[in-house]
């Protein structure tokens, strides 16, 4: 894999990198940001079918959501490969499509930003670090004093639906499910 394309070979949009680094078992920071940071989408019924979609996400392409954070011009949500199989590009762009219609008449600008987390990011304190940035958003902005208030937060296991984003021990045991689950992929 080649680390950043060619800019010349996508005029107009930010460099990607080469999609082998969003496949398989990666975890990458999505921000999705609406067409000129429109507002008035964020309602309960988008969350649900957030999630809703989020769920179909995970079982076409398999994968969990360990943390993500709805806020009124944007959202952020960490994506966390479960099988070799996993394409995230694929995933994210099902996920916009089928999001798209519940923006209207609003959408979501062109192209997504992405940050592909390395080996040393995906350690335990680093990536309870990334998870905390991504829940403080709604602290950060001054709309709830602590991020368990936000109602736009959670996270996404599938085949877990016990395992709560709000319990202390909830990272460990988001990688004991996610290692799993992976374990689970690889074996014939």
């Amino acid at each position: 894999m080649k680390p950043f394309p060619d800019s010349s070979e996508t005029p107009g949009h930010l460099p990607r990198l080469d999609p082998g680094w969003y496949r398989a078992t990666a975890t990458v920071f999505w921000t999705f940001t609406l067409h000129d940071r429109a507002t008035g989408w964020l309602t309960p019924e988008f969350h649900r079918v957030f999630r809703e979609a989020l769920l179909h996400v995970a079982f076409r392409h398999p994968s969990s959501c360990p943390v993500y954070c709805l806020m009124p011009d944007h959202l952020h949500f960490l994506l966390h490969g479960l099988s070799p199989g996993t394409d995230q590009l694929l995933a994210v762009r099902f996920l916009r499509r089928h999001l798209g219609g519940f923006l209207f008449p609003t959408r979501f600008q062109h192209q997504t930003h992405d940050h592909v987390l390395r080996p040393g990011e995906r350690q335990a304190e680093a990536f309870a670090s990334t998870v905390h940035y991504i829940r403080e958003n709604p602290v950060r902005k001054g709309w709830v004093k602590n991020w368990t208030e936000w109602p736009y937060t959670g996270s996404l296991v599938p085949g877990y639906p016990d395992l709560g984003d709000r319990d202390p021990q909830f990272l460990d045991q988001f990688w004991k499910c996610a290692t799993r689950e992976k374990e689970r992929r690889q074996t014939p």
